[in-house]
């Protein structure tokens, strides 16, 4: 095997981890002596053992002399586990590979300068494009303290998420249902809007055997969402957010607070996260159920809580305003081999751009084939 082999290899183990180790990194470490892999382990869950002690205490011999391929920088602090640049100078280890830097403050620049400064030959950036690609959540949530927010939904040729009459059950194949069911438990958090639960009453959970679900995260700006809906009578087996538009308990409206207690003692932590008035949109439509949500504020308190990542299964409506305020990193599209035409529903609702110019502007990451269905991932552009 090549040097490539061992890191790859590291890749392969790291992405074990998905859904278990939030807001910690994926990461993978396999050591190798004289050609041989003698220990690998992978940050199987948040808090538990890195990927580096993992690998050391699963070794088949003494390490020392061996090399080891990490795709993350080593951390070099103490958290919930002590500093694996201690473990891996302590083991006898001479050599690491290393792919992704890390940007975490605590860790960045320092884990290899530890390595080093203990006689030890670090190789940086090895194989970091492919490395880098286990993580743009983590390196978002670090930078930023915010989310790492993908938006998914599933459409037909012609870009209808529903007909006429608002049905969308179903436009994909089971075997999209499979992958976005992963890409529940991918995620720390699933955000839909009112519109999506008094149309379907979801249950918002992960389906997968032996999967994690999501919180679930519902913007709600009046607290429309009906007490015996799925969300409400399931919120204490799922964590569950609401998310309103006022500004404290809305005073004056008796019929709110006392929804608001209702929500309360179901289990549903309520939070409220107005815009400014200045911010709000034009129409005061009780349908348009995010004007007064500030969603960029949202991004900002479920941050602060540990919520590092969210799956945006809305409709048109939450999607044109997640885009507006400039929180979506990430595209997943469905398109399935169907026609609905006429004036079905599409993805993005609003009024749209008036130049192509002004068009939110994403890259293409990848084309998938899932059954019948064609998968399309996209990344917003820096710029944009």
């Amino acid at each position: 095997m090549e040097n490539q082999d061992y890191m790859r290899r590291a890749i392969e183990l790291a992405k074990k981890g998905e859904g278990w180790c939030h807001p910690n990194p994926m990461v993978g470490a396999v050591i190798v002596k004289d050609g041989r892999i003698i220990g690998e382990g992978y940050h199987e869950r948040y808090g538990e053992f890195h990927a580096e002690r993992n690998a050391i205490k699963n070794l088949t011999e003494s390490p020392e002399g061996a090399s080891i391929y990490v795709t993350l920088e080593p951390c070099c602090h103490h958290g919930k586990q002590p500093p694996c640049t201690e473990a891996i100078v302590s083991s006898g280890i001479k050599k690491v590979f290393i792919g992704s830097r890390d940007p975490n403050p605590l860790v960045s620049g320092k884990g290899t300068a530890y390595l080093r400064d203990h006689g030890v030959e670090v190789i940086e950036d090895f194989l970091r494009g492919e490395c880098d690609e286990l993580n743009p959540v983590f390196f978002h949530y670090i930078t930023t303290k915010s989310p790492y927010v993908t938006m998914k939904y599933a459409m037909t040729m012609d870009g209808k998420i529903a007909t006429k009459t608002g049905r969308s059950k179903w436009i994909t194949g089971e075997e999209a249902r499979k992958e976005v069911q992963k890409m529940r438990h991918a995620a720390m958090g699933i955000m839909v809007g009112i519109g999506t639960v008094l149309a379907d009453d979801p249950l918002l959970n992960c389906r997968l055997e032996n999967g994690r679900s999501p919180v679930r995260i519902i913007c709600d700006s009046r607290l429309r969402i009906p007490m015996d809906s799925q969300i409400v009578r399931t919120a204490k087996e799922y964590k569950t957010i609401v998310v309103s538009g006022f500004q404290g308990f809305p005073d004056g409206e008796s019929s709110l607070t006392e929804k608001m207690g209702e929500l309360l003692d179901a289990g549903i932590q309520i939070v409220n996260c107005p815009k400014r008035e200045s911010e709000k949109a034009g129409s005061k439509n009780e349908s348009d159920n995010f004007s007064e949500i500030n969603l960029k504020g949202l991004m900002d308190i479920l941050g602060e809580n540990g919520i590092d990542s969210i799956l945006m299964e809305g409709g048109g409506r939450l999607n044109e305003s997640a885009l507006n305020a400039g929180i979506v990193n990430e595209i997943y599209t469905f398109v399935a081999p169907k026609i609905f035409g006429g004036e079905a529903r599409s993805p993005v609702c609003g009024e749209g751009v008036t130049d192509p110019g002004d068009a939110y502007k994403f890259s293409l990451l990848s084309v998938d084939k899932i059954g019948d269905d064609v998968l399309l991932r996209y990344r917003r552009n820096a710029e944009s």
